[in-house]
């Protein structure tokens, strides 16, 4: 829906590697942008609270589909994303990524299941991005830890 998983990892590789990468998320359903997501990005100093969630459609109605690599995080978009190399030309990776919507429990645990999936696309954003670029990414096999 566009409002966890994809922004989240639009805005990460987005304050990672600036201009030195055309970034853009979307989703197959539209949904609302997710607090829980606002607030754990914002705890590494990332703020998407102006995220605008949007779905493939409106991307491509927007600015077309103009992206050399698609990045899916979820079985249904890895589906849609392999639907898309029919018309163009882009490579496509699935990175599963646990839905941290289905967490149950009290506000820390729900967030905890927020900053999991954090961190786990931080350290595959840093370390599949890195490369070509000047930004510093994470030594191979370490996890980051929160920026500060």
């Amino acid at each position: 829906m566009n409002a966890v998983r994809s922004p989240m990892a639009e805005a990460i590789a987005r304050h990672y590697f600036g201009k030195s990468v055309y970034v853009q998320s979307a989703g197959i359903r539209k949904g609302k942008t997710d607090g829980f997501m606002t607030a754990a990005l914002d705890e590494i100093g990332i703020d998407a609270s102006r995220h605008k969630p949007r779905t493939l459609q409106e991307l491509e109605e927007w600015e077309g589909l103009n992206f050399d690599l698609i990045i899916s995080l979820s079985p249904e978009a890895h589906h849609a994303a392999i639907e898309l190399t029919r018309t163009i030309a882009a490579e496509v990776e699935y990175w599963p990524t646990p839905d941290a919507t289905l967490v149950q429990g009290s506000r820390e645990q729900v967030l905890d299941a927020y900053r999991d999936v954090r961190d786990g696309l931080v350290y595959r954003i840093r370390l599949r991005l890195k490369r070509g670029s000047d930004a510093k990414g994470p030594e191979d096999g370490e996890r980051p830890e929160a920026d500060q």
